[in-house]
């Protein structure tokens, strides 16, 4: 069914654009579902229907018709999948690299939406007929932990969380060099690359916040095994925090983390036996949606990680 958001603009909030306003407001909503509701009339302000560049005034009325979700036309695939924990809200697994999380340019079969909608039990609906249950995402060659909503509630709940800096997640990443010093804050705000609308940047002027801790595990010759905790959630945050700290992850060719020149053969017979992005989300926490009790999860490495570690650890 139809679901109707009613909203008042906070003094607090200044003048904001309708649409940034709403993504502020509806963080389970993504941008493009905000502005197609904008566009299809589902979105009033003072009973009128405004542009997605319209700026509000305080104490101005919004009215959101959020239209229900449609059916999933999307075809099941009876894909494997390892859950660490499941209840009556929400499922927690581990993302294998390779996979990707939801259907998309170039990947219309095989992703992790296919493999959730063949399993028996619902999925939340909020993310739309293409993401069914998804709350956040990894990407494509990023291993580790996922959480996915059951419900819409649990959905609503999850994303709160995320938006509100209040889950828990941190990351394993093997990196180029030795950060100094070795245990460090990484603020600096994100957006899109002024070049490459693929690519995100670090922009000081037109970024959004970002915040990431790293801490060093392990020097292993020209490389380091960092542990790393994010603050807030930037797509491709910690590949370009890393990569802008000098240091980027190994295998992230976007981010200069690619095929760099080695003096040790054993180290380049290493490397090329692992032939993706070095990093894994090895850590979530985050409270039930339902309960409110805390809970925790651990992912252990990859055995393809592990083998390169182990290599790595025994060069001389």
């Amino acid at each position: 069914m139809e679901r109707i958001v009613a909203l008042v603009v906070d003094p607090s909030e200044g003048r904001p654009r309708l649409d940034l306003f709403l993504v502020r407001h509806l963080p389970e909503s993504s941008r493009a579902a905000i502005r197609r509701w904008i566009l299809s009339g589902n979105v009033t302000v003072e009973g009128k229907r405004p542009k997605p560049s319209a700026h509000l005034r305080p104490g101005d009325r919004v009215r959101v018709a959020i239209p229900a979700a449609a059916p999933t036309r999307l075809i099941p695939e009876p894909i494997p999948l390892e859950i660490l924990h499941e209840d009556d809200d929400l499922i927690v697994l581990l993302k294998p690299p390779g996979m990707v999380v939801h259907p998309g340019a170039g990947a219309h079969s095989g992703t992790l939406v296919h493999a959730l909608l063949a399993r028996q039990g619902g999925l939340s609906q909020i993310g739309g007929e293409e993401r069914p249950g998804i709350v956040h995402r990894l990407d494509r060659d990023t291993s580790g932990l996922l959480v996915v909503a059951k419900n819409d509630a649990s959905h609503r709940s999850l994303s709160s969380q995320f938006s509100g800096r209040r889950v828990h997640k941190v990351y394993l990443a093997l990196v180029w060099g030795r950060p100094v010093p070795a245990r460090g804050r990484i603020e600096a705000p994100i957006g899109r690359h002024p070049a490459s609308r693929t690519r995100m940047a670090v922009r000081r002027a037109g970024g959004r916040e970002a915040v990431s801790e790293y801490a060093t595990r392990e020097s292993l010759g020209p490389f380091s095994f960092l542990e790393v905790r994010i603050h807030t959630g930037r797509t491709h945050q910690i590949r370009v925090h890393l990569a802008h700290l000098g240091h980027p992850i190994v295998g992230d060719a976007r981010y200069g983390g690619g095929g760099r020149t080695l003096r040790s053969a054993t180290a380049k017979a290493c490397l090329a036996s692992f032939p993706r992005l070095a990093l894994h989300a090895h850590r979530l926490e985050f409270r039930h949606p339902s309960s409110g009790e805390p809970l925790g999860f651990e992912a252990p490495l990859p055995e393809d990680f592990e083998r390169l570690l182990d290599c790595l650890r025994a060069i001389p």
